[in-house]
């Protein structure tokens, strides 16, 4: 691992990232690519789609970091590795993009409260599986190693269920709960933040190279993007949603750190058992109140409700309370993996 070459590659992705990403609101707002802020009280349209100013920032940090050891080392022995995840995360933001675009048809006449701002596009027992074709890149090059080490289990051999089973139900899964945890503004970029730049330290104190430079190029992405996410936001992350998840997979499966990824983790894996209890139908909102801040009285279906039972929030601080928590079982998970 060249450190100076990552800091470089990281400074690229984040002022790529910082750059661009004002100019796709620019350019979404124009196109008509905007979503209903459904908890603010002018319900304002928002620019709905920051995936790709997010992944041309992680593109323009991977291939300088690639192309600094391939000219001035003399190679980069993951190469395949970190060129199949960055295949996944491309195929992913493709599907996000896709999503994003079918779902805009504005309101459902006759509907009140939040269901009259849904989105309408996929049938929902499509939207579980249409992240599957982004685990093709990683299957194919056979990603990773077949043995895991688990929590409480211990160390498990797979053999060939590892890459035909277990890389595709990775790939779905996290793409899903990182898209189940969201509806508030910095939320999903935020945790998003946390989760890689953890992943990325413990994949560099392990040498696995590939996964350190795509999770921590990918979290100065997403940081540059929060400076546009927060509240009030900008722009939505929309199809980014998916991404996220991907990328988790990803850098976990090519640094063969299952372990530590699936503890930091957690409040994904919990959020995605919460949601199933409602058949996949609740949403994460709460019901804005004069004074600005969010009451939940329904039936628990997300983090963001346990929240909003504890006390009076605004979103914004909501949004820190579960980046707080995810920096906290982070913390921990590394403490588990020394």
């Amino acid at each position: 691992m060249r450190a100076s070459y990552l800091i470089a590659s990281m400074l690229l992705s984040f002022t790529a990232t910082y750059i661009l990403t004002p100019r796709l609101i620019e350019f979404l707002e124009a196109a008509g690519i905007v979503g209903v802020d459904v908890m603010k009280a002018d319900r304002r349209r928002v620019a709905e789609m920051g995936g790709p100013a997010v992944i041309a920032g992680l593109l323009g940090g991977t291939f300088l970091y690639i192309g600094l050891r391939i000219f001035l080392t003399g190679g980069f022995p993951e190469l395949i590795d970190i060129l199949a995840a960055l295949s996944t995360t491309l195929i992913i933001t493709l599907i996000g993009i896709f999503d994003v675009l079918t779902s805009l048809t504005g309101r459902k006449e006759g509907e009140e409260g939040f269901e009259k701002f849904k989105r309408r596009g996929l049938p929902a027992w499509l939207y579980f599986l249409i992240p599957l074709p982004a685990a093709i890149p990683l299957v194919a090059v056979n990603a990773g190693v077949s043995h895991m080490t688990l929590p409480i289990i211990g160390r498990v051999e797979l053999g060939l269920l590892y890459p035909l089973l277990l890389i595709p139900i990775g790939v779905l899964c996290c793409s899903n709960a990182t898209n189940f945890l969201a509806g508030f503004n910095g939320l999903e970029a935020g945790m998003g933040a946390v989760l890689h730049l953890s992943l990325g330290i413990y994949a560099m104190i392990h040498g696995r190279e590939a996964a350190a430079l795509l999770s921590l190029t990918f979290a100065s992405a997403l940081l540059a993007f929060l400076r546009y996410n927060w509240y009030p936001a900008r722009i939505f992350p929309g199809d980014l949603n998916y991404t996220i998840g991907a990328v988790c997979a990803a850098s976990t499966i090519i640094g063969n750190m299952e372990r530590f990824a699936i503890l930091c983790f957690t409040p994904w894996i919990i959020e995605a058992f919460l949601k199933a209890a409602s058949a996949f139908k609740a949403e994460s909102y709460g019901i804005l109140q004069p004074d600005g801040t969010l009451t939940y009285e329904g039936e628990i279906r997300g983090l963001t409700h346990i929240v909003m039972r504890l006390g009076r929030f605004r979103e914004w601080e909501v949004t820190l309370i579960l980046i707080a928590l995810e920096a906290l079982i982070c913390i921990g998970s590394f403490l588990l993996n020394l």
